[in-house]
């Protein structure tokens, strides 16, 4: 997505504002939850001229759902591992563990 500038004699790569305003792209756009793929198509739609605002905006609301999904799955291994602790009475040998009885037996969720 940049290309690195070479180094200086003292080791250190100089680099020109325009890079250094692509890598606060890239990093503002991995905080979102973008993927490195996804930045690169965002990139590429910055700076194609036939892209308009609903192209990004259709890209940011697949990126919405694909958060939306993820947070249902981690609902759902919460709800699962909550219910497991539950039923564990913290005492007792290990093979009697329900938690570990449950994930043997896929008795999960």
């Amino acid at each position: 997505m940049i290309e690195k500038p070479p180094r200086t004699e003292s080791g250190y790569r100089n680099y020109q504002p325009d890079v250094i305003s692509r890598l606060s792209f890239i990093r503002q756009a991995k905080s979102l939850g973008f993927s490195l793929m996804e930045i690169k198509e965002l990139l590429s739609l910055k700076f194609s001229p036939e892209t308009n605002c609903g192209d990004v905006r259709s890209r940011a609301e697949i990126k919405i759902l694909d958060i939306e999904h993820k947070i249902d799955s981690l609902q759902r291994m919460k709800l699962a591992l909550v219910k497991l602790v539950t039923a564990c009475p913290g005492s007792g040998p290990v093979s009697e563990c329900p938690i570990l009885e449950a994930m043997e037996t896929k008795k999960l969720g």
